[in-house]
């Protein structure tokens, strides 16, 4: 099975939805995007993105709402809040503040 992420004009995920390995092989069995994505444009039509479960490409799995970033070639999450940095190894919105560990918990306020 692969997955795949259809994009609107804004390259931001409407939907992610998993596409048989079928029809998404070439005729040796071999797993290609191109296909895959063929096979969801006669589908759906639209523009679409192979992304993977376990994050094996394009650094995280896309969700709906995630934005797909071609230069970094990576699902990126919305941003939590204005003073949240991206992390440019993973793709991932990093906390300014995080909870302060305390006794191996964390301390959150009440």
């Amino acid at each position: 099975m692969a997955h795949f992420a259809q994009l609107d004009e804004n390259n931001v995920v409407t939907q992610v939805i998993v596409v048989g390995n079928r029809d998404c092989a070439d005729a040796n069995g071999v797993e290609k995007e191109s296909i895959g994505i063929a096979f969801c444009e006669r589908l759906f039509g639209g523009n679409w993105k192979q992304t993977s479960y376990n994050g094996n490409i394009r650094k995280n799995y896309a969700g709906i709402g995630y934005t797909y970033d071609a230069a970094r070639d990576a699902f990126i999450p919305p941003r939590p809040g204005p003073e949240w940095t991206l992390n440019e190894t993973t793709c991932q919105w990093v906390n300014p503040n995080p909870p302060e560990i305390i006794g191996g918990a964390s301390a959150m306020p009440v």
